[in-house]
């Protein structure tokens, strides 16, 4: 998405004052990188772009494995649900350019290169019984198909040996995970096993290839083994993780036998999230012992060394990675602190708590410059953990990077200081794209994160889902912020943005506890305001307030908009959930305005008035600002007239209300969806600043704008006039997708305009945060 350190302006002016401080990087081991070398996100390229140039196409795509050409300027990609190898030019790596798929007779797994050619792993089995699958050689400058052979199983990871002389291809022959005999778990024949390719010969056709049985050597399921994953290093020694038979195997490819194997062991961690509440909780309290690691992907990081990413399976997910040397010894183990530092990032995947965490999905090591880098992605996390190996036993996290959603490959290219990983989670219907993001290592800051949390009693302060955003009246370099409905305990949390990251420094849990919410009256409406529609009568009850709160006083509101008080606290806009009048989407909550003292505990509630809540639709309340003993407040879309919908200004001294026509832009994305309003913000004189977006991301996005209005006069029903600010989409620097979701803006007592985007908690979202300070 946008970085953060890297706006750049068309005539407005846009300028970033962030300096940098990894040292105040919430007390996590960060080194200071203020002069040092780092990765920063260049470019992102979404791989519907091979099927058409704006992405105006619902075919779902995906990059998972990614490999380049020798030369490092074409990246080849696995597309496993379009059935086709990917090609994409990045000699200009800024400029990522299409050049198309080539189709093939089956879902390729894995992919690499050998010399002038993409070496691919073919899966055409039928089902998990009757499994086949072929290697496919293919000439990559003209994209054809030199030959194949076939493999006669289900093929998963293939690598290259690095003198170029041996192919190894794992046969998984993965288990139906859906078969109730077997409850998802091995004991489905055939057998996985693996395959030894000799390369030597310059004649593809000639290469032979010999068979190495794996059965037989794991604790788990011996019969019926599934290797995942493989790396080889320059002895030529293969590393293959049997991920569900939690075990490790080292194969000698010259003699094409077993060397060495041992299982991968167990972990125990300590203060993680262990429950998948719904609404979510992030609550690192849980214990887990002896969770078996079941590695998936693995790297040698030297001849004597390998890192395996524990993803977990059957037995939980292990959440981290692990440094074993070749007899199977842990020389290093990274416990929990994968999930802290999503945590910290609000990145964590609350969803996935019972399960696998932040669930690591594979690994890479590469050498740039003096320094040996471990790069470690996170799939439910949508994050890549960069660590210095200069010290094997005590690995140093140097950076974190963000990625489009669910991280699958990554491959480092030294030679031309890049990075690249594979995400291949498609779905347009969830504003999700596949893509390949590509990193530029050179001397300069971290753009990310933009924001992170500190360090409380051993545990980062849990946030994410920002929703909307206050400056501080006093201070110019506090701002606060709220979480949605996705959260059950919703929280104002205080950012100190004197430091770069941004640091949230602290959280309060809104509580009713002297239950004033619970007990407001509710405002009913009388059937003679609309005779016409019965049915929109007494849509609220009492219960509706009751139900908000939660037995220990916190409460499960839908925050979406923050304003701090001219006389002490918060002013917090709560959007109501249902439409009236609408079985489908019945009303459940209405739109409110809370009052909140300084300890975020509830002092008053404001409700609409019953005409308003008559046309209530299940898109109300964005944004609150007070000003000048006012709340001005914006209603997302339309309730009731077509591409006008309100600002509401609320005079706290007579509690008498006052409806705005706010002008919404047409929707413009080839996707279709919806305008409507995020934020509106006073900057003075009665004037405020409105944050405009479309509910589409990445290639679909088309609206993410800040307009200016003119408050001052405040008649019912006037229609108002906006003048264009800022253009988000057309005025900064790109270099990933799109958010969806601009939802919070602030203005300082500086002049400094902050704006921040809704990561919905990960659900559907890669959790990418971008905390923006424009100018």
């Amino acid at each position: 998405m946008i970085s953060s350190r890297h706006l750049y302006s068309a005539g407005l002016g846009l300028s970033l004052s962030f300096g940098l401080n990894l040292a105040s990087f919430a007390q996590t081991n960060f080194v200071d990188q203020q002069q040092a070398y780092n990765f920063n996100r260049i470019a992102t390229f979404a791989v519907c772009r091979q099927l058409d140039e704006n992405c105006n196409t619902d075919t779902e795509t995906s990059a998972e494995i990614v490999t380049a050409s020798n030369d490092g300027n074409t990246l080849i990609y696995s597309n496993s649900p379009y059935q086709s190898l990917g090609f994409v030019d990045i000699t200009k790596p800024q400029q990522a350019q299409a050049l198309g798929e080539l189709k093939l007779a089956g879902e390729p797994t894995s992919v690499t290169v050998l010399n002038d050619w993409a070496l691919a792993a073919v899966n055409s089995s039928q089902d998990y019984v009757n499994v086949s699958g072929q290697l496919v050689i293919v000439d990559i400058k003209t994209q054809t198909i030199v030959h194949q052979f076939e493999l006669g199983g289900q093929p998963d990871s293939i690598a290259v040996s690095p003198d170029g002389n041996y192919l190894g291809v794992v046969i998984e022959n993965e288990r139906d995970e859906d078969h109730q005999a077997t409850e998802g778990k091995p004991y489905q024949m055939p057998a996985g096993e693996f395959i030894v390719f000799n390369t030597q010969d310059p004649d593809p056709s000639l290469w032979q290839m010999k068979r190495v049985a794996l059965t037989g050597l794991a604790d788990w399921y011996s019969d019926d083994p599934e290797p995942e994953f493989v790396d080889i290093n320059s002895q030529n020694i293969a590393v293959v993780t049997l991920q569900e038979n939690n075990h490790i195997v080292l194969i000698d490819l010259k003699s094409a036998s077993v060397i060495n194997h041992f299982s991968a062991g167990s972990v125990d961690l300590e203060h993680v999230d262990v429950e998948e509440e719904k609404p979510a909780l992030v609550a690192l309290s849980g214990n887990l012992k002896g969770l078996a690691r079941e590695p998936d992907g693995v790297t040698w990081i030297d001849d004597q060394h390998f890192v395996t990413a524990d993803e977990g399976d059957l037995a939980g997910g292990s959440r981290g990675f692990t440094i074993f040397n070749r007899d199977g010894v842990v020389v290093y183990g990274s416990g929990n602190s994968l999930d802290h530092l999503a945590v910290q990032l609000g990145h964590y995947p609350d969803s996935r708590s019972k399960n696998k965490g932040n669930e690591p999905e594979n690994a890479e090591f590469a050498q740039f410059g003096d320094t040996p880098l471990l790069f470690v992605n996170s799939e439910r996390s949508s994050l890549i953990f960069i660590y210095d190996l200069s010290d094997i036993n005590q690995p140093q996290l140097r950076q974190i990077l963000p990625t489009a959603a669910a991280p699958e490959g990554v491959y480092a290219i030294p030679e031309r200081q890049l990075l690249i990983a594979a995400s291949e989670k498609d779905d347009r219907g969830d504003k999700l794209r596949s893509a390949l993001n590509i990193y530029q290592y050179a001397k300069q800051s971290p753009d990310y994160p933009s924001l992170v949390s500190v360090i409380e009693q051993q545990r980062p302060i849990a946030w994410s889902a920002m929703s909307g955003l206050s400056a501080d009246l006093k201070d110019p370099k506090l701002l606060y912020a709220v979480n949605d409905s996705y959260y059950q305990q919703n929280q104002v949390f205080t950012i100190d943005t004197s430091h770069y990251p941004a640091q949230v420094v602290a959280a309060l849990s809104i509580k009713d506890t002297n239950d004033v919410l619970a007990t407001t009256p509710v405002v009913t409406v009388d059937a003679q305001l609309s005779p016409e529609h019965p049915e929109r009568r007494n849509v609220f009850d009492s219960a509706d307030l009751s139900a908000m709160t939660n037995a220990d006083k916190t409460v499960n509101i839908d925050p979406e908009g923050i304003s701090v008080s001219q006389d002490g606290g918060f002013w917090v806009a709560s959007e109501g959930a249902g439409t009236v009048g609408d079985d489908k989407r019945p009303v459940m909550s209405s739109n409110l305005i809370l009052k909140l003292d300084d300890n975020a505990v509830i002092e008053k509630v404001i409700q609409l008035e019953p005409q308003l809540n008559l046309n209530q639709q299940r898109f109300g309340l964005e944004g609150i600002s007070e000003y000048q003993g006012k709340l001005y407040f914006a209603i997302q879309r339309p309730w009731s007239m077509q591409n006008f919908t309100q600002i509401g200004v609320y005079d706290l001294a007579s509690a008498t209300t006052t409806m705005l026509n706010y002008p919404l832009d047409n929707v413009s994305s080839p996707n279709g969806g919806w305008v409507g309003i995020s934020e509106i913000t006073a900057i003075g004189e009665q004037q405020f600043l409105v944050l405009e977006r479309d509910n589409q991301s990445g290639p679909d996005a088309a609206v993410k704008r800040i307009y200016k209005v003119d408050l001052s006069q405040l008649s019912e029903g006037r229609n108002l006039t906006k003048t264009l600010h800022l253009d988000l989409l057309k005025d900064t620097r790109n270099s990933a997708l799109s958010f969806e979701k601009y939802e919070g803006m602030a203005r300082t007592i500086d002049g400094a305009l902050y704006v921040i985007n809704d990561n919905d908690g990960l659900k559907d979202n890669s959790g990418e945060t971008q905390l923006l300070r424009l100018k």
